[in-house]
């Protein structure tokens, strides 16, 4: 009798994550099925969005992109470019829900208008090198892009605007996004004094079709222009809130979502009375959140939640600051109805020291999912600028934000549990620079609030990688850009999400014997 082995080896597991995809090929070492524990690979393909930065023509922006060095078997191979692409203004009034005329019309404007195959816009050559490219004025254009092999993990890009003038002066800043399917944005306003425009960005070359959904005090805000919303191959596409309804509200929520295909998306907001700055997207719905880096000058803070599930929401509001976790003094907690958009007054709650809102399920009552960000302002009157600074999740692995300048850069590291201790390496500058890194330790309960290490000699701009250290508790960051002018403190403030950089990848091992009797 013949016995003939055949071995199945584990073929490419292909995995997805939300900045990237791996792929791991499992060696046949014999033996029977066994489970293992999974692997940590880099991922090998990462995307990003970055929408128009501005509508003056006295706009100055800076594209800053950089992938940190030092992320182990990365490869040696890859590319990191960033393209411009189409701004397309569509007219949500004109578009059928059912998202075919969408469709139509995104293909043709992609095949005509498509700019990506022309010479890259940004061009990343080495990890832990940050490149950076400035444009002027309105014609600073959205881009989209994609790293592979060794500059995928981790890769980030900074778009910084200033205008100095008009109602959308200010500092803008926005870390360019991953594409998604589902996105939350609570603060957003649809009020007469405000300009708020959500920015759809599609990746791909088929064109994809989007929600927006608003919500404010009492619910849904009634639109029956905001479905069905055709975002073109490639292409970036700038919706203003206030033209999807008839309701002027002070604090919405916004929902976007994809009915098909997918995009980046990011909130370009501009007060009449407070500067302008982006409003990124909040962590995903949880009952426990933390808010990171209000800056210890704030003279104005504003909460704005929003219970996206079926049940109220209760809320324990804390404040993490130097010192401890204090409760403020009449703002102890906040009821959220479900599916309606809360606001709570903080006003001047730093009072000197900086600091992070932690919200937790109000003792007896519920623990619904909340989606929650702070409109923050600094200065008064006329010298007024407005930051917005959403719920972020803690950094898993490792966190980066470009665009650091030599002066007026200031990173808040909270610890809402256990004491952590975090490696924070400074990158080269973009212009030449040795990188520089410095270990801090958090206490838990605590908002630590640092000028963070420069690169000896910097010239340019740099990075900032954050990374806890094992054993220490859950960190949560952000980082503060302050660019004033003429007597206005104008800043921006950019949340540290995880990388993403690395995925879980299980290991498989299987043999598989066949018994050949020779018939």
């Amino acid at each position: 009798m013949n016995r003939t082995t055949l071995s199945l080896i584990a073929v490419a597991t292909a995995l997805v994550a939300v900045t990237g995809f791996a792929a791991l090929t499992a060696p046949d070492t014999g033996g029977t099925a066994t489970a293992q524990a999974p692997a940590r690979l880099p991922v090998e393909r990462t995307s990003q969005l970055c929408p128009a930065p501005s509508v003056s023509d006295v706009a100055e922006t800076t594209y800053t992109s950089i992938t940190p060095a030092g992320t182990a078997d990365a490869g040696t191979a890859g590319s990191a470019e960033l393209t411009e692409s189409v701004v397309t203004l569509v007219d949500p009034a004109d578009t059928d829900a059912s998202g075919d005329k969408a469709k139509d019309e995104g293909d043709t404007a992609g095949a005509k208008k498509n700019p990506a195959k022309d010479k890259p816009f940004v061009s990343l050559k080495e990890p832990g090198k940050p490149v950076s490219v400035e444009a002027s004025g309105a014609e600073a254009p959205a881009l989209v892009g994609t790293a592979t092999g060794r500059l995928a993990p981790g890769w980030t890009t900074q778009q910084t605007t200033t205008v100095g003038v008009g109602d959308a002066r200010g500092v803008l800043g926005l870390s360019c996004t991953a594409p998604d399917t589902d996105f939350w944005f609570p603060g957003a306003s649809t009020e007469r004094s405000r300009q708020d425009y959500v920015h759809l960005t599609n990746p791909d070359d088929t064109a994809a079709v989007a929600d927006i959904e608003l919500y404010g005090a009492d619910g849904a805000v009634k639109s029956e222009v905001g479905e069905g919303i055709p975002v073109p191959a490639r292409s970036s596409v700038p919706v203003l809130l206030s033209t999807l309804t008839t309701e002027a509200a002070a604090d919405v929520t916004v929902h976007v979502t994809t009915r098909s295909g997918r995009v980046g998306a990011a909130v370009r907001v501009a007060d009449s009375a407070g500067g302008s700055d982006w409003l990124a997207a909040a962590a995903d719905p949880a009952s426990r959140l933390v808010l990171p880096g209000i800056p210890a000058d704030a003279t104005d803070v504003r909460l704005v939640a929003f219970a996206t599930g079926t049940d109220d929401a209760d809320l324990k509001v804390q404040l993490a600051g130097a010192d401890g976790t204090i409760t403020p003094a009449g703002k102890e907690s906040l009821h959220i109805k479900s599916q309606m958009t809360a606001t709570l007054e903080l006003a001047d709650i730093t009072k000197g020291q900086a600091g992070s809102l932690i919200l937790t399920p109000d003792e007896g009552g519920s623990a619904a999912p909340v989606v929650a960000a702070l409109r923050v302002v600094r200065g008064k009157g006329d010298k007024r600028e407005i930051a917005f600074i959403p719920a972020t999740a803690p950094i898993a692995s490792r966190a980066t934000v470009a665009d650091n300048r030599a002066k007026g850069s200031t990173l808040s590291l909270t610890a809402p549990g256990a004491t952590a201790k975090v490696k924070v390496t400074a990158s080269a500058g973009t212009g030449g620079g040795e990188p520089a890194e410095k270990t801090y330790t958090v206490k838990g309960g605590t908002t630590l609030a640092v000028t963070p290490p420069v690169p000896g000699g910097l010239k340019g701009s740099y990075a900032l990688t954050v990374v806890p250290e094992p054993g220490g508790g859950p960190v949560h960051a952000a980082r503060t850009l302050e660019l004033p002018e003429d007597g206005i403190p104008m800043f921006t403030v950019q949340t540290l999400p995880d990388d993403r950089g690395t995925v879980s990848v299980p290991k498989a091992k299987e043999d598989l014997s066949i018994l050949d009797d020779g018939s």
